[in-house]
């Protein structure tokens, strides 16, 4: 496992008030983001993704924790600790999100928001990857913007999470 705990300053958030704690998961290869078919995924690192998720937490009120792992069950293990304690998940699965029954059940349990993020457009390549079985359990998904996406998907939380009052504006 790499990139495990928070991110930024857990604590508060603008103009002192609590942040929100946001997840994000970065499943099986994640860790190869640089060197791993760049004409797909890009040169950044998972790092530079990351970052770019925690700047924009900060400016939104969010803290943000990370987790990547190439074994399943550390994902699972990681949205089991997340119930009770962080208002959302973003969950970028990798190739989980195509087959894997378990992540979806455990995102399923999970009671707060749910953002799924590729950087590439799954319905735009190969066909086994058009189906994502975590899609039935997620608020959304944000697809095909590269690095955007993190930061797409934190303003996702955000306003998914002031619209449902679990936190404010």
């Amino acid at each position: 496992m790499s990139g495990v705990g928070p991110a930024t300053d857990a604590g508060a958030g603008p103009r002192g008030a609590p942040t929100a704690v946001v997840l994000i998961i970065s499943g099986p290869n994640l860790d190869r983001l640089g060197t791993r078919q760049p004409g797909i995924y890009g040169v950044a690192l998972l790092a530079d993704h990351v970052e770019a998720a925690v700047r924009t937490g900060r400016r939104l009120g969010l803290t943000v924790e990370h987790l990547q792992s190439n074994h399943e069950g550390d994902l699972i293990e990681a949205i089991h600790r997340a119930t009770g304690r962080c208002a959302a998940v973003v969950v970028n699965a990798g190739a989980l999100s195509h087959c894997s029954w378990s992540l979806h059940d455990a995102l399923a349990a999970f009671e707060g928001v749910v953002v799924e993020l590729h950087l590439s457009n799954p319905a735009a390549r190969e066909p086994w990857r058009h189906t994502s079985v975590l899609a039935a359990v997620a608020d959304g998904c944000i697809a095909g913007f590269g690095g955007l996406g993190y930061e797409l998907a934190m303003e996702a939380v955000a306003r998914l999470l002031t619209r449902s009052g679990k936190v404010g504006p």
